[in-house]
């Protein structure tokens, strides 16, 4: 603010830069808050619009709270498709619904017994698999150049991505951890990583 005034007081009389100044600070508090309610679209329309080429793998996630997380963030991130593997919770199920919040009906999804098979048929679709994980190949997230169509692969809460998943990836990501603990919630990490794809692809 002392930059504008300074700014206004050497081409304004003197007399009129209160009056701008007073007006100028209102508009920055005149903050119009938005709703947050849902967008009135039909599911099954929805379903069948234009998608973002990330596909979400879920391997042998344990909480059926994290996997609802993900349909909701890969929801607002209008991605392809989410691959439940292994003891990954699928709909219907009550705890995924909770964090979901009707998101499901909006997200494409399949369930596969065997994480594996999920990594196959993408693999047939010419589909980057990049496992988010902390190994000796892993690069920063930050430092990727994420491709089109991509799958990033995020594992169970303990142990992380399955040895098997891993050695199919093509590549393997980290997020870097500034803190005490060096692994943040799955749910989380997922929404990080979806999104600097997103503003990847945007920027280009």
């Amino acid at each position: 603010m002392q930059s504008i005034r300074d700014a206004l007081y050497s081409i304004v009389p003197v007399s009129a830069c209160g009056r701008i100044l007073n007006f100028l600070m209102n508009l920055n508090k005149n903050i119009i808050k938005y709703n947050t309610l849902d967008r009135p679209v039909i599911p099954e329309e929805f379903l069948h619009q234009e998608r973002n080429p990330i596909h979400l793998v879920l391997d042998n996630i344990r909480s059926a709270f994290n996997v609802g997380s993900a349909f909701r963030t890969g929801d607002a991130t209008r991605i392809e498709k989410i691959h439940l593997g292994g003891i990954s919770a699928a709909p219907p199920n009550s705890k995924l619904e909770k964090t979901a919040l009707n998101s499901t009906q909006v997200v494409p999804w399949q369930y596969y017994r065997n994480t594996i098979e999920a990594i196959q048929e993408l693999k047939k679709n010419q589909v980057t698999i990049c496992a988010v994980e902390l190994t000796s190949a892993s690069v920063n997230f930050w430092d990727y150049s994420f491709p089109k169509p991509v799958a990033l692969v995020f594992g169970h809460e303990v142990l992380g991505v399955g040895e098997d998943v891993l050695q199919m990836a093509d590549s393997c990501l980290y997020i870097p951890m500034y803190g005490k603990k060096t692994t943040i919630n799955v749910s989380t990490a997922l929404g990080v990583v979806l999104f600097e794809v997103l503003r990847q692809w945007y920027k280009a």
